[in-house]
């Protein structure tokens, strides 16, 4: 599994509007393959936003990216006027589960 880090600066102005449709972006990412979808507003900054899902594996990630970070899919899109930033609105990070072997 991977999980992954979405990070979004939106519009102070439109926040509101921004936060009404997560609910069918949440349900497209799950359409996507992603799980365990959490979507977080930070304390300190109130107009940054990050989404932290799993996905099966990297294909997938990549397809999702793709998605979020491309004006071309419908649901994705309605998002889009409301994320501030140039061309890199959307900062991603994927991380793999480790294991660790311990030696006895």
């Amino acid at each position: 599994m991977i999980t992954v880090f979405m990070e979004y600066k939106v519009n102070p102005d439109t926040i509101q509007s921004y936060e009404t449709q997560m609910s069918s972006v949440i349900k497209e990412l799950k359409v996507c393959g992603a799980s365990e979808i959490q979507w977080f507003k930070a304390a300190d900054q109130p107009s940054l936003y990050v989404e932290c899902f799993q996905v099966k594996d990297k294909s997938t990630y990549d397809t999702i990216k793709k998605y979020r970070t491309t004006s071309g899919h419908p649901v994705f899109s309605s998002i889009e006027p409301f994320v501030t930033g140039g061309l890199e609105k959307i900062h991603c990070w994927a991380f793999e589960k480790m294991t660790i072997k311990e030696d006895l």
